[in-house]
């Protein structure tokens, strides 16, 4: 039987089930640990509480609307800036990457920005446009738009020139060799930046909200059930446990999303499906 043939067979899992499975063994494994040490008195469970009373917390505050109603706001700031941060990075670096006077031009501002942390321009852009979703927004756009940009940029720079020099040979204009040639090949390298920017997004978004400690938004529940006295640990893991869940499932969607389509990018690199 061919390798192909083997890999097809049924009942066999595939590359994906046995990542999947793996990873969830390792997240039960971890779980199983924090009980341990929690149950058996290594950890003050008023710091570290069992897995299984942070897990049936987690299952009450999905059927609490004031919960949800932080969640909602959280996710519509990390939406919200993501997509604007898409939408001035990949731009601006098809632009820097395709012209290399204005990629030198701008380049020392570029290199003086992207080290600033976000995190610490909060009182500045507090004093500017205030405190609310606008506050989160901001950061959230400044901070997502490096990944997209540098990425935007490293694929340009990927492009095999051969496949552009034979679109000009062809009489094709720069425009037309950007948009046929320059962009789809570096689609890939332009969703990872995405990909990238997720993350930062959420963890900007929870940070903006825990900082500024007002409004709504899942940053805003943990702070409060930080500062409460005694501090609900229940709540704050709960809390954690959910940004991080859904920061696992939109990467993985992503990862998935890359997979399908970008084959022809994965099967260059040998990656398996």
């Amino acid at each position: 039987m061919s390798v192909t043939a083997t890999a097809l067979a049924p009942g066999r899992p595939t590359g994906a089930t046995v990542r999947w499975s793996r990873r969830a063994a390792g997240a039960l494994a971890f779980a199983a640990l924090i009980e341990l040490v929690s149950r058996t008195g290594l950890a003050d469970r008023e710091f570290l509480p069992p897995a299984t009373e942070i897990a049936a917390r987690m299952g009450a505050l999905a059927l609490d609307p004031a919960f949800r109603a932080h969640a909602l706001t959280s996710l519509l700031a990390w939406a919200v800036g993501l997509g604007l941060a898409a939408v001035a990075a990949v731009p601006l670096g098809l632009l820097l990457g395709s012209v290399p006077v204005v990629d030198a031009a701008t380049r020392s501002v570029v290199e003086f920005l992207r080290p600033i942390p976000s995190v610490a321009l909060i009182p500045l852009v507090a004093l500017v446009i205030g405190t609310g979703l606008q506050l989160r927004i901001s950061l959230v756009v400044y901070a997502s738009l490096w990944p997209i940009l540098y990425n935007t940029m490293y694929g340009l720079r990927g492009v095999d020139p051969l496949a552009k020099e034979s679109l000009r040979s062809y009489g094709f204009g720069p425009l037309s060799v950007l948009l046929r040639v320059s962009l789809p090949s570096s689609a890939p390298f332009i969703t990872t930046g995405v990909r990238l920017a997720t993350g930062i997004a959420l963890i900007l978004t929870v940070s903006t909200e825990i900082v500024a400690g007002r409004g709504e938004g899942m940053g805003v529940f943990i702070y409060f059930a930080g500062i409460a006295v005694p501090a609900r640990m229940t709540d704050i893991l709960a809390g954690v446990c959910w940004v991080g869940l859904f920061g696992v499932a939109v990467n993985a969607l992503l990862v998935a999303f890359e997979r399908r389509a970008f084959r022809w990018h994965h099967a260059r690199l040998g990656e398996q499906p």
